[in-house]
């Protein structure tokens, strides 16, 4: 299993559960002091190989030293956002890159083996956006829709798509201050069904039974709280 984005948040978790679950793992990011301290706390026989998803030359040499691989989840994005109406064109493309296409190329560049899965990660915005969310909910919805054309195209790999609503302690709102990201947490919480918004243990889980279940496919799958409907 090669899990990009493994260092830290989601990533480190799915990581953790799979390999408590007797996986043999292979964790990528874009630091390498990151990977490293990750690598360590999970323990066991875990590689840790650098990656950096917006340069195609690195990805390719990523998927060159795992070899062929039965999973591959990719959590992990790089994103600039900011005022659409400001924002420079880098930083537009800068995320695209990070987000859509970064990942579009990692499916391309894999090795599968057999009974392999691949999921991405998009997120509640690309159907429930708030103001402001123009480039994100873009970005998002392009991923949901690669994954339901390479669900096709890569068939018998399985590919599938986890849309998380509110997870804390990823590293999406590491830059806020901490008592400006708590209110932010506990406002939100407030408005879910759930009660709460998400942790990183529970998008490990849908993501272990995602790519377990050999009867899904094709689908994005959404772990929010109630986000959706609240």
């Amino acid at each position: 299993m090669l899990v990009i984005g493994g260092s830290s948040g989601m990533g480190l978790a799915i990581a953790r559960l799979a390999l408590n679950e007797g996986a043999k793992i292979i964790i990528s990011a874009r630091s390498r002091e990151k990977l490293q301290q990750a690598a360590k706390s999970l323990g066991g026989s875990v590689r840790a190989i650098p990656v950096d998803t917006t340069d195609e030359e690195s990805i390719k040499a990523l998927f060159t030293e795992a070899g062929p691989i039965n999973h591959l989840l990719i959590p992990g994005s790089a994103l600039r956002l900011g005022n659409w109406r400001e924002q420079p064109v880098a930083d537009i493309q800068f995320s695209l890159q990070g987000k859509f296409i970064g990942p579009f190329l990692c499916a391309r560049s894999a090795h599968f083996g057999t009974g392999s899965s691949l999921t991405f990660w998009s997120g509640i915005i690309s159907r429930k956006p708030a103001r402001n969310d123009a480039l994100l909910a873009a970005v998002n919805a392009a991923v949901e829709a690669m994954t339901r054309a390479l669900a096709k195209d890569l068939a018998p790999v399985r590919v599938t798509c986890i849309s998380p609503g509110m997870v804390e302690g990823t590293g999406a709102y590491e830059a806020m201050p901490e008592e400006s990201r708590r209110q932010m947490y506990e406002g939100i919480a407030a408005r879910l069904p759930v009660g709460r918004v998400g942790t990183a243990e529970d998008i490990a889980t849908l993501a272990i039974e995602v790519i377990t279940n050999n009867f899904i496919t094709g689908t994005v799958i959404d772990v929010d709280g109630g986000g959706m409907v609240a």
